[in-house]
């Protein structure tokens, strides 16, 4: 009976990775065989962010906002050394350690095989990644991980606040170390089209639908209509930026790995120092695992659409920031089924 009752990653989440390549390829063929679509579509702009790319962008992160029920936050006091974990390692840790890794590599590693000017932009958007821990995926993660829901959500509501004062600062530092330039105003639009906006947004749906139907309703039944939005828009969104992008990515094929191994690097590095600070804590496994998880992935689509709107569609950035969604399933499954394995090191719950 046990074994029923186990819920499992969905189809479309399961396969992340295969429709992320095959929206690639869409899109590349499209840029390169009806390069009529992309050159319309880029003619919706304002102030460098696409139109239809951040109406696609909208309906990734609305549905996740509206997972998170942020009255939860009235619990922090409980239980805080999972907290501590999950904000010292997503806010003082991995931004800097993803700068150091992808520093390195594209710099360092690669300089042979990567341009000056390009290792710049990879760098870039490797920064945006790491300044973005996940905020969506991680409940699934945490599903499969046994996690203790309640708490996972707290420790994704905190994050969010987070990212509201944080997430700039960070990445205007960490940028401006790499060399590169970015108007304040224009990452705090960013910010705000693409946090505040859908944050609110989520929150003000959560509340009518739940004072309006009732909590079972709101999870038992509206979330579920939003399943596959949130996957939708994502999938639809690489096209249209692979549309964009597909000369460059055509050049520069062998880039795409080179992208991607600093990122793997940096996702199992972050999981343990989170993982094995939550047993050096004595933390119970079903918070550890879900912090572990938390640090590891990323806020991808927060990452693409702050790299859109500061250095444009077609920028080699927004590439480094879709090949991290392209690694992050598969990377994250394994450590799922590593965290699994190792229940054993942590203290059963009493």
């Amino acid at each position: 009976m046990e074994k029923k009752k186990k819920l499992d990653i969905s189809f479309f989440d399961k396969y992340l990775t295969v429709w992320v390549a095959l929206c690639m390829i869409g899109g590349i063929l499209i840029g390169r065989f009806l390069p009529a679509i992309p050159d319309f579509l880029g003619k919706f702009e304002y102030a460098n962010v696409s139109m239809p790319i951040a109406v696609l962008i909208w309906l990734m992160i609305w549905p996740m906002m509206m997972k998170v029920d942020f009255t939860s936050i009235k619990n922090v006091g409980k239980s805080p050394q999972g907290l501590f974990v999950t904000w010292v390692v997503n806010w003082l840790i991995k931004p800097f350690t993803m700068f150091a890794i992808a520093s390195f590599f594209f710099y360092v590693v690669f300089k042979n095989l990567i341009p000056a000017e390009l290792a710049k932009d990879y760098l870039a958007g490797a920064i945006l990644l790491g300044a973005a821990p996940c905020t969506a995926m991680v409940f699934v993660w945490s599903h499969l991980t046994r996690g203790n829901p309640a708490y996972t959500v707290v420790q994704v509501a905190t994050n969010d606040l987070i990212i509201l004062v944080a997430f700039v600062p960070i990445v205007a530092l960490l940028l401006g170390v790499g060399g590169i330039q970015v108007p304040w105003m224009t990452l705090f639009l960013s910010v705000f089209l693409f946090v505040v906006i859908p944050l609110v947004g989520g929150m003000l749906t959560r509340a009518h639908v739940v004072k309006a139907h009732g909590m079972d309703y709101f999870n038992n039944t509206f979330l579920p209509k939003f399943s596959n939005v949130t996957i939708s828009g994502l999938l639809l969104t690489l096209v249209l930026i692979f549309s964009f992008q597909g000369k460059m990515i055509l050049a520069n094929p062998l880039h795409i790995v080179l992208i991607a191994i600093p990122l793997i690097i940096q996702t199992y590095l972050i999981f343990f120092i989170a993982y094995l600070a939550g047993k050096k804590l004595c933390l119970p496994h079903d918070v550890a695992a879900p912090g572990g998880m938390i640090g590891a992935s990323n806020f991808f689509e927060l990452a693409v659409a702050v790299a859109i709107s500061l250095f444009g569609v077609q920028s080699p950035v927004v590439l480094a920031t879709i090949v991290g969604v392209l690694v992050e399933v598969p990377v994250m499954l394994s450590l799922v089924k590593f965290a699994n394995r190792t229940q054993g090191w942590f203290k059963k719950p009493t």
